[in-house]
């Protein structure tokens, strides 16, 4: 029996594959290719991460993202913006109307999650609080799926997702996706890019270390800067 998070988890899932219908085929671990220049005086919006499509909850962690001039995008800033995010990962309907109260509560829990996975990169014990919260986002929601008939399907389980709980939805979703991720496979393979100032994860393939290929081109252009410029030895 799959639970309330897992459909949810699912639906997201299939999101990201219907959005990626018709595009070039990426094989595993392959870096995703720049999107278009952005207008001018806009900070570039990198493509997700490797590993993103795989993992709501590792784009989720991703979406807070620092560039080179110093500012940070954050695609959870404004209730609109988290709406949107939402959406995009099928995680919420279009036009669910969130507060801002709901925008925090999705940016507190990204704190946390990030706050996990550091942990895990860093084989550092998980701190208490993060797992505090990634638990409680867990229990939000409920899980059973109810009973239902309708002409077309007849008798069928489907997991009620009223608007008032649209948020719990969504964050136990996300916190069911985090722990998949933290507890299986995949968990050896997380990784922090290694261009800074970009402070994204990812899912490494192979010695690839960086989640784009803008900062791969800048982590190399600042290796051979270092060679350039290294003292010769005496």
């Amino acid at each position: 029996m799959r639970s309330m998070t897992e459909n949810v988890t699912a639906t997201a899932v299939r999101a990201a594959a219907d959005a990626a219908a018709g595009a070039p085929r990426v094989r595993p671990g392959d870096v995703p290719p720049e999107p278009a220049a952005a207008p001018h005086g806009q900070p570039h919006v990198p493509p997700p991460a490797p590993g993103a499509d795989l993992y709501a909850a590792l784009d989720f962690a991703n979406s807070a993202i620092a560039v080179p001039s110093g500012q940070v995008i954050d695609l959870l800033a404004t209730p609109a913006a988290a709406e949107e995010w939402l959406a995009g990962h099928g995680l919420a309907p279009a036009g669910a109307g969130l507060q801002e109260v709901c925008a925090a509560r999705l940016r507190g829990l990204r704190d946390q999650v990030r706050a996990l996975i550091a942990a895990r990169v860093g084989e550092r014990p998980a701190p208490v609080a993060a797992l505090a919260a990634v638990n409680d986002a867990l229990t939000r929601a409920p899980a059973a799926r109810l009973l239902r008939w309708d002409a077309e399907r007849g008798l069928h389980r489907e997991a009620s997702h009223p608007v008032t709980q649209i948020t719990e939805h969504a964050l136990a979703a996300l916190a069911a996706d985090v722990a998949d991720l933290l507890t299986g496979p995949d968990a050896d393979r997380l990784t922090a890019c290694g261009s800074a100032p970009c402070t994204r994860y990812l899912l490494r393939h192979g010695r690839r270390h960086w989640c784009s290929t803008r900062c791969g081109d800048r982590a190399r252009a600042a290796r051979a800067y270092a060679r350039r410029t290294r003292p010769a030895a005496p």
